[in-house]
This record gives C-alpha cells, structure tokens and sequence, in this order.
C-alpha cells in the first residue's frame, strides 16, 4: 500500500471516533443508476405489487479467490461451514476479528473445488486477503473494485441483475423460455438468456420471490434488454438508487457494521495495510448516539441473526469470542416503525425522501438508551419511517414502545449525554424482517 493507512488517520485524528465522526455526511446510494426510473414511491411498491429489475453491476466490490489453499484461506478468516458448501451455493460470509465482532459481511459464491467469488463492502475481501498473505497461502486474488474505486475507468468485471415481485416467475419463465430451475435458496444454476450463459442465483434484496442474473460484463447489455423486453408485459419496474437500499427495510438485511479492526494492538499492522482512502477510513458514523469508544459502535454476528450462517467445526479468527457470544450477545435485531403523527412533526406532513445510516439514539419513554438505529429509511408501502435497529433484548418484543432520538451528534467536545435539544420520535419495536414473506417463506428451503 502507498499513501497514508488507516492507523495513520487514527494517529492524526487521535482516535477512532476523531476519524469516523462526520455529522452530516450524504448517506450511500448505489452509484451510476439513476436516482429514480418510476419514482421513488412506485419503484418500493413494485416489490410487493408487480415486479422489479435492479442493476447491481456497479456499486459491489468483488473479489475472485482460487487456487490450492483457496478454501483454507476462507476457513482461517470466516465462521461459516466449509463442509457443507456446494459449488454453485452461495452463503452470507461471516469474518469476525478476535475480539468475535464482525468485520462486514459479503455475499461468498462457490463456482468450483477451489474457486469462489465474494461479493460485497471491500472488508470483507481485505481481511481474507492480509491473512491469506501472512500465512503464505497458495491462494491467488482478484480483486474488482466497485465503479467508483476503478480510476481508469474499466467496466466491472461482472454484471447483477436482480428480478424480484409477485410477478418474477413468469418473466423469469419468458426469459427463460422454459422453467426456472428447482434450485434451493441461495442456490445458483447456470442458464442461457439471449444465448448468453448465466447464473440464476435464488437471492434478492428485497426478500420476495425471483432471482440475480450474473454473467460477464461483456453480455450485460444484452442480457439486461432481453429481461427488460421480457418484463414490458408485466410492467417490469426499474429500481433507482434511491429506492434500492430500501429494500433492507422489507428483509430485515443491516448494512454496513462498523469493522471491529481500530483498537486492537494485534491488528496495528493491518491497520497500516489498509489505505486511509478506503471503506474503513471513511467510512461516516454520525447520528444521535455519540461514544468517544469506537468499541460501542462494533456488533457481534449474533445481534445481526448471522446464527444460522455460523459454524465451530473447524478453528477460525475469532472462534473462542464468538462461541461466548453465541449466549451472551446482548442485544437483537428489529424493526422500529415510527408515529407518522411524529414523522410529520418533525419531519413536514411530506418529508420527502428519508434515506440515512445514522446511529440514533433509541431510548425507553423515561430516557434510558436501549439501542441504536443502523438505517432509516421511509417506505411508502408501511406509509412511514421505519428503522433497522439493534435493541437490548428486554425490549425486543414485537409491540414494545420506544423513543427515537432525531438529530447530530457534533461530536468530540461534547459529552455524549448532552441534551442537545434533538426531537423525539415514539417508534414501535416489530418484527425483523419485518416484511412476512421474507420473514416466513423466503429462506424455507435454505
């Protein structure tokens, strides 16, 4: 790595915190697609009423993993079972430091014996890649940056169609001219579109039937005209930036965890590894919840329902924290859904787009802190603002009330507790997912 790294920002800044804390940076949307295609409100309904095409091809970072010790590089940093992987299965990649908090999570494809692609926030990827190197494993890496870390603007290596709604069958079948394969969740089959090859992975963001279409760049634009032309008579909507992310609203996904990576003294090197200029560096944390400790910004996989993707079958980075947190993870994932009474309130009676990862505050009506909120999003199909949060268990059953804490944090200087004057939003803790279908159904055959 040339330039200044990671430790050299904290070094600058004088903690984690210092570097992180950016109240009022632009919350991330999905770069090069439009903001909006049918507007922001039809594109979130099209999920559950008709049926929608999101194109993925630009925003995820994706690194190719092959060779000998392919697998074994895999294992030494991630909890999830490589006994039991399939080629052509994918499973949400759970890399955890020592202290058994997650790094970030990716999406990690098998596509051969040694062969595997994963896909996601670059972290994921750079904590495979160091250990890989420090052990002197027979592993090669590709590593294919998201658009905007390319500077010589190159296309992405591959492309991500996402075809999701009560209608995704039977475009899916068009398309097909036949079946869609009988393939499990989060499964993939190779199939032909347009007579190119593709592979059919049972997945969505939005955690409603259909599939992601991947193939190489080179059959993109072909591959996406024949899904579009397929779609036309089921009036096939596409997602913007905008509306895209959320879509974690509906399945219940938390972007984004803050890698557990800036305190430890083992991990000093690898903080000097990584570039200043990247996720970990800049990343923004800001909201009302404000800690000097980077520490309290860090989740264990277990408060993120990672559970099911967790294996102790073999020895990993992390593996004897993660064990103790399996019963002593404190807190849990829901879905906060907001008074609209409040919303208009605070927000106008037409707030418009409400989109934002700020670490609010979440508190019991007597003002005791009970969680934070990971995103805020307004979704037009619940007709209010919902929030992704992590609670203390005690406050996670369905129905609980709480009050969400609205508002910036300035930062170092101010005490964290300070009463800064920030509205209060009464919120209601329901289910996560909270959406039925993806809570019930979507994963039933895993």
């Amino acid at each position: 790595m040339s330039g200044p790294s990671v430790q050299d920002g904290i070094d600058r800044a004088g903690s984690a915190v210092n570097l992180l804390w950016k109240p009022g940076a632009a919350p991330w949307i999905p770069e090069v697609v439009l903001p909006e295609y049918a507007g922001w409100k039809t594109e979130q309904h099209a999920w559950y009423d008709t049926v929608t095409i999101a194109d993925l091809s630009f925003h995820m970072s994706d690194t190719f993993i092959s060779g000998p010790d392919a697998t074994k590089a895999l294992a030494l940093t991630s909890a999830n079972n490589y006994e039991k992987f399939a080629i052509g299965q994918a499973k949400q990649f759970v890399p955890v430091a020592e202290d058994g908090n997650i790094i970030t999570d990716g999406i990690l494809l098998r596509t051969g014996d040694q062969e595997y692609t994963l896909s996601g926030p670059p972290p994921a990827q750079n904590w495979v890649i160091y250990h890989a190197q420090q052990q002197g494993l027979d592993v090669e890496f590709t590593m294919n940056r998201e658009t905007s870390a390319r500077r010589d603007g190159s296309n992405p290596a591959l492309f991500r169609y996402q075809i999701q709604g009560p209608l995704a069958g039977q475009l899916i079948e068009d398309v097909l001219g036949g079946p869609f394969p009988e393939i499990k969740f989060f499964h993939s089959a190779m199939v032909t579109i347009a007579g190119r090859p593709v592979r059919a992975l049972r997945h969505g963001m939005a955690g409603q039937a259909g599939a992601e279409f991947i193939g190489e760049w080179k059959d993109a634009a072909v591959v996406k005209d024949a899904l579009l032309e397929a779609g036309r008579q089921y009036g096939l909507v596409h997602q913007g930036a905008w509306s895209y992310p959320t879509a974690s609203m509906g399945s219940g996904w938390i972007p984004s965890p803050t890698p557990a990576i800036y305190t430890d003294p083992s991990l000093k090197d690898y903080r000097q590894w990584i570039s200043l200029f990247s996720y970990e560096g800049q990343k923004p944390l800001q909201g009302s919840f404000y800690s000097p400790k980077i520490e309290d910004y860090y989740c264990s996989p277990y408060e993120l329902d990672y559970g099911r993707s967790i294996s102790f079958n073999h020895d990993f980075i992390g593996r004897d924290a993660l064990m103790k947190a399996k019963d002593d993870a404190p807190r849990t994932k829901v879905t906060l859904v907001f008074e609209r009474e409040d919303v208009n309130r605070v927000l106008g009676e037409d707030p418009g787009f409400v989109h934002h990862y700020w670490r609010n505050r979440v508190e019991t009506p007597d003002g005791t802190l009970v969680g934070t909120t990971f995103q805020t999003d307004i979704y037009d199909p619940v007709g209010t603002v919902m929030a992704l949060t992590l609670v203390n268990k005690e406050q996670a059953t369905p129905g609980t009330e709480v009050v969400v804490v609205w508002g910036q944090h300035p930062g170092a200087g101010t005490a964290p507790d300070a009463d800064l004057g920030f509205p209060r939003l009464r919120a209601t803790v329901q289910a996560c997912p909270y959406n039925e279908v993806s809570r019930t159904i979507y994963r039933q055959d895993a």
